[in-house]
């Protein structure tokens, strides 16, 4: 278990206790409370309908939390302190231009932020109001880093828009998918009744794959997951809820850490994968991790063997569900939520059910007491009745991938995998912004088996690693217009709303001479899911990758240290990530020289898996 910090004091010295008596006369709160520890609400605000119910929950919360704050029989004898909000930026207003490089950053300010509050006020009791996809992961690192009582919720989906001439669901990605599209009143048409309400991405994107995952982790009651943002509960019921939860934490002296364990964070890497969920989660679990203590996610937590291991032969996808399938967060809400997921998946002996959440109860535990349904077998399936046989998602190695940071989102292939195999030519984007050109301009100059290449788009060189969702939704589109297999490789990374044969997370990056820098038009890239690699012909040839690379390391000395293709930095934010952005496999987050600091570090035991032993979940001691 994690030491536990005390809580920072607001003492008797009347210059530190001014501030405190005025707060709590305006926020209505009791004063003889202010020398007490101190709890409060954190809220993610930003310029999209993702962070629009955001306030009104914060509000409520914060409404409910001054009532029950007190010396009474069953109150909260803490000081309240006034609500806090992160910022955060819209991913689906800014894909495919270059504001996207802020995106992933958007995680690590967030991450500061809620660090900046907690740290600096000694918040002994947080409740954290999350929106989008980014903001959640850097709220959650930051209060595993804080590590004083804290719980999260999700604000909660949007609901699906609906095509007014087909009463066909639609939904953002859709708009992304027509964009193309030569009839200018259709694709205005989509684009106003894609996204009618407010709240988060409503598919498996990015968003709803970690709202699943900080809920299976364990710092998230799970049936709060899935409701939509305006579901009446989020503002009637679930404030009093969040209390609860949160007062049992203090009073029993759980922290984050106590909860974030390396088996609940393997739980939720499994849920993930039966959920066809978003490749950022192989982006988000290692800084997770890390935040949680653990030097290392594939030594600490699940290596690369036996997360292809879990997606190849164990874990199925349960889900139908956007992008790859036809249903909504909101759907899957209705026939059970996230809890009837984690019920089936727990049946079936492919989850760990006695680690501790934010509840006081084991996972085991909540999902008996909340009772969901059995799977309807439309929107939610069973283990042994899948939607897919094989997990959603695959890590690769190979020449073009030693760091086997590479991830293929599996779930949302339409073709091109025979045998588990893909054949193409590379043709070379340095930079997303090329591509989009070439696609808008010359979409007949694309052809079958191409494998589309864009590089200098990673965490250093973009810098930010922007998501690609403007760029798949097009080669998506193209592809099933023409009846043709158009890859996509980057070393940059994608929405959870991109689907086809797209590889992202390609390490180590092109800006730091990675072996994607080597590459030419024309070579031969292979894609093996049979040995889940990813490999160059070409480089295979010791002398062929000796010269590309040093006629590479001449450019970057004759361009001052740095690869004429990579992005400007223009800002000092931008400045920051190209100086501190670590490898994807550690996360892509910003840590100073590179060395990823790891608060309070914790020895995990390595998962001891070894191919072609029988699996059980767990600690992985015997098989």
């Amino acid at each position: 278990m994690a030491n536990k910090k005390k809580s920072v004091l607001i003492d008797t010295n009347p210059g530190r206790s001014a501030q405190p008596y005025g707060i709590a006369r305006e926020l209505g709160a009791d004063i003889d409370l202010v020398h007490e520890p101190s709890v409060g609400v954190i809220g993610t605000k930003g310029d999209s309908q993702c962070y629009l119910g955001v306030q009104r929950k914060v509000e409520a919360i914060h409404e409910h939390l001054r009532q029950r704050l007190g010396r009474g029989e069953g109150q909260i004898p803490m000081r309240l302190v006034q609500p806090e909000y992160t910022v955060a930026t819209s991913d689906g207003m800014r894909n495919g231009t270059r504001e996207m490089r802020y995106s992933l950053i958007g995680r690590e300010v967030t991450h500061d932020t809620v660090c900046e509050h907690l740290s600096a006020t000694g918040l002994a009791g947080t409740i954290a109001v999350v929106a989008c996809d980014k903001p959640p992961v850097g709220t959650l690192a930051g209060v595993l880093e804080h590590n004083q009582p804290a719980i999260i919720m999700s604000d909660g989906p949007i609901h699906p828009g609906r095509d007014s001439v087909t009463e066909q669901p639609i939904d953002i990605v859709t708009g992304f998918q027509v964009a193309a599209n030569p009839d200018i009143d259709y694709r205005k048409r989509i684009a106003r009744e894609a996204c009618p309400g407010y709240g988060s991405c409503g598919g498996m994107f990015t968003y709803n794959t970690m709202q699943t995952f900080i809920g299976v982790v364990g710092m998230q009651p799970l049936h709060m997951v899935a409701p939509p943002s305006d579901d009446k509960r989020r503002l009637e019921v679930f404030p009093d809820e969040l209390i609860t939860y949160l007062q049992g934490m203090i009073e029993r002296g759980h922290t984050p850490r106590d909860i974030v364990s390396r088996d609940a964070i393997r739980n939720a890497v499994i849920v993930s994968m039966a959920v066809g969920g978003s490749t950022n989660v192989l982006l988000h679990a290692p800084e997770i991790a890390r935040a949680a203590g653990f030097r290392s996610f594939a030594d600490d937590i699940m290596s690369p063997e036996e997360f292809n291991h879990l997606s190849q032969n164990v874990v199925p996808v349960l889900t139908d569900a956007r992008p790859y399938g036809l249903y909504s967060m909101v759907d899957i809400d209705e026939q059970g939520g996230v809890q009837a997921i984690v019920k089936e998946l727990m049946q079936a002996g492919l989850l760990t059910g006695d680690t501790l959440t934010c509840t006081g109860e084991t996972l085991a535990e909540q999902v008996e007491r909340l009772n969901p349904p059995a799977p309807d077998g439309t929107v939610i399936y069973t283990v042994e009745k899948p939607y897919k046989p094989t997990g959603g998602l695959r890590v690769l190695g190979g020449n073009l991938s030693p760091e086997f940071s590479s991830v293929l989102k599996l779930a949302g292939v339409e073709g091109g995998l025979e045998d588990n195999l893909f054949k193409g030519r590379a043709r070379l984007f340095d930079g997303e912004q090329a591509l989009l050109d070439a696609l808008e301009d010359q979409p007949e100059s694309f052809k079958n088996h191409d494998m589309v290449i864009v590089r200098y788009e990673g965490p250093s060189g973009a810098p930010g690693m922007p998501e690609m969702l403007d760029s798949t939704s097009r080669i998506t589109t193209l592809c099933r217009e023409k009846d043709i297999v158009v890859g996509l490789m980057t070393d940059a990374r994608f929405s959870g709303g991109s689907v086809g044969l797209v590889i992202g997370h390609v390490g180590p990056e092109a800006a730091l001479g990675g072996p994607i820098a080597f590459v030419e038009n024309g070579d031969e890239i292979i894609v093996d899911l049979n040995s889940n690699e990813l490999n160059c012909t070409e480089l295979a040839d010791p002398a062929t990758l000796q010269a590309r690379k040093s006629a590479w390391e001449k450019v970057v000395a004759d361009n001052n240290g740095i690869h004429p293709s990579c992005g400007e930095v223009d800002t000092r934010l931008l400045n920051r990530m190209r100086l501190s952005a670590v490898s994807a496999v550690y996360g892509a987050g910003m840590h100073p020289d590179r060395q990823l600091w790891v608060p309070q570090e914790r020895k995990a035991e390595k998962s001891g898996f070894v191919p072609g032993n029988k699996w059980r979940p767990g600690s992985q001691k015997a098989f």
